[in-house]
């Protein structure tokens, strides 16, 4: 007899296989599909070479950001980065990784590299004729990326991919505003004119970052849309690791370099808070400078307070480094007034101290620039001063009868009479000094070792990073028995390494150490 239950129909769930399926077939009816591929190749393919209309856009865009720069003008900074073309074969780049097209990708490498040593010479060349060099704070905010950089380049790069392959393409004046490419290479251009190698590498890094950020999410992004869908599994692979691989590599020392700048906004915040529990709520705290690249930290600081509540200077910087938990050093101007001094007094105390102050900084700058100056035998005008970082740079005119220890020693004197100023004085380029050698000795004595310490004193200033030095073997392990002249090399070498100098074998190319022996 026939079972009198009645039946239950029970859906089976789907099967994996069959849910993959299924995403497949949703992401290509309603992702894909609606994309018309060919034009948005052709675009890209169309924008992302070179030209004589990218080149002069490049170097237009160049010279406006760096006049920004120098002026310390957003606006002006915001302008360079509306016009820049340098979006183009970033994208280009972008969208041949995830084609595999190397053909398309050496054209935008190329042009890329083009436009970027046209944006440094150009803005170098500015800088160079500009009576204007001292860095701005336009000009530093660009030297520190950190991971926040590299998140803003990744968002903006994806809004302006999306806005390319959907058609939306008012979207990409604020995807050229957020990831900001040109103004970077004009702070290059600047470190170049200037020899600040410390702005010149900053920079150099965030423009990096923006560049990479912006190539591998344009990958990210033209692959979702299909782009490359023709792929094997392999290649898909390889992209997926790359992509990874960079991205982790740029976020670690980018975190780091977030980290470090939250460790001295929390550290500023710590000095503000203390000097403010110090004088009182009657106190105002109206200047906060902290050096953090000194040892120890250099904290300077104007106090506006009552006169009953002047305190030490000397106690405070002790438990200011106790509170910090390490060494500081405080520089502490006190604007005492009476107690019963209002609103209005104490606005014009602050304006007399904050004009003080500039006077003051003003005459510090100028003694500077006139010790800096006479040391290097050159007009004011071509010593380049750093005030934020107390350095000043200037190139020595040729002085009869003086030798490279001339300069050194001019150096020296100027940095002892500018305490707490870094003084560079290049000298002229010449040949180095010779490192004499008695007979039959591989040793280096006080006159040759110091002769070594010359040269490589000489070719920090010259921006040279390594010296030749004939005899000095190829490998890195020494032969089992060196020859007298070898053995002299590598003592040389070793003094060059001790001082983070690099060593380099033969005459080939670059500055060439000269070994004399005596006797011989």
């Amino acid at each position: 007899m026939p079972d009198p239950r009645p039946m239950i129909d029970v859906e089976r769930p789907a099967s994996p296989r069959l849910q993959r399926f299924r995403l497949y077939r949703w992401w290509r009816m309603a992702v894909v599909r609606p994309v018309d591929h060919e034009r948005v190749v052709d675009r890209i393919v169309e924008e992302s070479g070179w030209s004589s209309r990218y080149a002069f856009m490049t170097m237009m865009s160049a010279g406006i950001a760096v006049l920004g720069l120098l002026l310390s003008s957003p606006a002006v900074v915001i302008g360079a980065m509306l016009i820049s073309p340098l979006m183009n074969p970033i994208l280009g780049l972008g969208f041949s990784l995830a084609l595999f097209d190397f053909a398309e990708l050496r054209r935008s490498l190329t042009a890329l590299a083009i436009g970027s040593v046209i944006a440094v010479a150009f803005t170098a060349l500015i800088v160079l004729c500009s009576p204007l060099k001292a860095p701005t704070a336009e000009i530093l905010a660009r030297t520190r990326p950190n991971l926040f950089d590299l998140l803003v380049a990744l968002f903006a790069s994806l809004a302006g991919t999306f806005a390319i392959i959907r058609g939306r393409g008012e979207t990409i004046v604020g995807v050229a505003i957020a990831t900001a490419l040109m103004p970077p290479l004009a702070v290059v251009g600047y470190g170049l004119a200037t020899g600040n190698m410390a702005v010149l590498g900053g920079a150099l890094a965030l423009f990096a970052t923006n560049f990479l950020t912006i190539a591998l999410s344009a990958t990210v992004m033209a692959r979702f849309y299909g782009f490359g869908h023709y792929l094997s599994g392999t290649q898909s692979w390889a992209q997926t690791i790359v992509l990874m691989l960079v991205f982790v590599v740029m976020g670690v020392p980018l975190a780091v370099s977030l980290g470090r700048i939250a460790r001295e906004t929390v550290t500023a915040t710590q000095v503000r808070s203390f000097l403010n529990g110090a004088f009182g709520a009657n106190a105002r705290v109206t200047q906060l400078d902290i050096d953090f690249d000194r040892t120890p930290i250099a904290v300077r600081s104007v106090v506006i307070a009552p006169r009953t509540n002047a305190k030490d200077s000397s106690a405070l910087q002790a438990q200011l480094a106790k509170r910090l938990a390490r060494p500081v050093k405080l520089q502490l101007d006190q604007v005492l007034l009476d107690p019963s001094a209002g609103a209005l007094e104490t606005q014009r105390a602050e304006l007399r101290q904050a004009t003080d102050t500039a006077a003051a900084e003003d005459a510090e700058a100028a003694r500077i620039v006139g010790l800096v100056a006479l040391a290097a035998g050159v007009p004011a005008e071509q010593v380049t001063l750093d005030r934020d970082h107390h350095r000043a740079t200037a190139t020595a005119a040729p002085l009869p009868g003086a030798n490279p220890d001339t300069f050194r020693v001019l150096e020296q004197r100027a940095a002892l009479a500018a305490a707490g100023w870094q003084i560079t004085i290049v000298p002229p380029l010449a040949q180095l000094p010779a490192i004499r050698f008695a007979s039959n000795v591989d040793t280096l004595d006080a006159a040759a070792r110091d002769a070594v310490l010359l040269s490589i004193w000489e070719a920090r200033r010259w921006n040279i990073a390594s010296l030749a030095v004939p005899g000095l073997p190829g490998s890195d392990t020494p032969p089992a028995r060196p020859t007298l002249n070898q053995r002299r090399a590598l003592a040389i070498a070793t003094l060059l390494r001790a001082n983070h100098m690099t060593a380099v074998p033969g005459a080939g190319g670059g500055q060439v150490v000269t070994l004399k022996a005596g006797g011989q």
